[in-house]
């Protein structure tokens, strides 16, 4: 029977954020958002500025969830050593905190164990890394702090891998339904065309989903679920949800300085690159960007160097079919964008996720090739 929830006419929309990892934020109407609080069994209120969903986006909110977590108390700096906060060998409810903070930014896999061990020191080192911080596998307080900041604090069905209330289950019916599905879709769970039913098709693709994230499957749209998959897609467009073939462009206008010769035309907006020559676009991809640390370069620049199986000297990383344009940054293939969409940011390159088209215009691009990165 079709409910409260799904009879408003709410959208979602993903808001992709240039921080320090891109995520996701779910966006829903006030009427929706009541829903949500009718619709959930009693609990703690959500300290969101969104009931529906909070934003994922680290670095990108300008006030962190004041959790109730104990605050650590900063290192003597005349120490030569941060006193850990949390280490390998430590068990408990922190430890479970520690989890579940880090698979909001996907470090972390669930289910939370409560252990301290190999995966979590694992997933600790590389939230280090990515900050710049030192790669210790320990959690000192500046690394506490950091994460809390990033983040907002795990519920107790998230703690103990519980399914949280559903949102959205079969049966229901509505946009939101439609939207859930495009989503899906993006990321190769749900297949054919969308529709405003929740059915079969739908519970099996959310059942799959669930299933690779680690959370619990029910087959059944939690709060959590819903934040993994907004964290991981970004908004669908008008021909997504009309079944229509997509444009990656969204329909957005060229840049004057892209309508001349053979152009890498960049836009932030739309988070597309379109290959273009003579002012006619031959092929446009989905592309990411970097941080808020490390921002991708705005501007008119010219492919200088191109590497087709390039390993990151830096980070160590791969970047097949790498055409470098400003430094160490390039326009290159990312394994990383293609398994997790946007829950994530480059290191300052432009990713591509489709392979095909990338490996073909590297063969299509020549050095000295105009790149224009813009805002449209």
């Amino acid at each position: 029977m079709r409910r409260a929830l799904v009879a408003t006419t709410a959208t979602l929309a993903v808001l992709v954020t240039a921080t320090g990892a891109s995520y996701g934020v779910l966006g829903l109407s006030r009427a929706t958002d009541a829903a949500l609080r009718a619709r959930e069994v009693p609990r703690a209120p959500v300290t969101a500025e969104v009931a529906g969903v909070e934003s994922l986006a680290p670095d990108a909110r300008a006030e962190a969830d004041p959790s109730t977590d104990a605050e650590p108390v900063p290192a003597d700096p005349t120490s030569a050593k941060p006193e850990p906060v949390l280490e390998p060998g430590d068990h408990g409810r922190k430890v479970r905190a520690l989890q579940a903070r880090l698979a909001q930014l996907l470090w972390f896999t669930p289910p939370m164990t409560g252990d301290y061990d190999r995966t979590t020191r694992t997933a600790v080192r590389g939230f280090q890394g990515k900050r710049g911080f030192d790669r210790t596998g320990v959690v000192d307080a500046r690394t506490w702090r950091r994460l809390v900041a990033m983040t907002r604090k795990p519920t107790g069905d998230v703690l103990f891998n519980r399914a949280g209330p559903p949102l959205f289950e079969p049966g229901d019916t509505g946009r939101e339904v439609r939207v859930i599905q495009a989503r899906l879709r993006q990321i190769a769970w749900y297949f054919g065309d969308v529709t405003d039913r929740y059915g079969p098709l739908t519970r099996q693709a959310v059942l799959g989903f669930q299933g690779k994230r680690g959370v619990p499957q029910t087959g059944k749209v939690d709060r959590r679920t819903l934040e993994l998959l907004v964290g991981m897609t970004r908004t669908p467009t008008k021909d997504e949800l009309a079944n229509r073939p997509p444009d990656p462009a969204d329909g957005q206008p060229l840049d004057p300085r892209c309508k001349t010769g053979r152009v890498l035309c960049i836009d932030k907006t739309s988070s597309s690159l379109r290959w273009v020559v003579d002012g006619k676009t031959q092929v446009t991809v989905d592309v990411r960007f970097g941080s808020s640390e490390l921002p991708t370069r705005e501007g008119v620049f010219s492919v200088y160097r191109k590497s087709r199986d390039h390993v990151s000297s830096l980070y160590h990383t791969s970047m097949p079919f790498a055409m470098f344009f400003s430094g160490g940054q390039a326009v290159h293939y990312s394994p990383d964008f293609a398994a997790n969409g946007y829950a994530g940011a480059s290191h300052g390159c432009v990713n591509v996720r489709d392979y095909g088209a990338i490996a073909s215009l590297f063969d299509q691009v020549p050095l000295g090739t105009k790149v224009v990165i813009y805002w449209s």
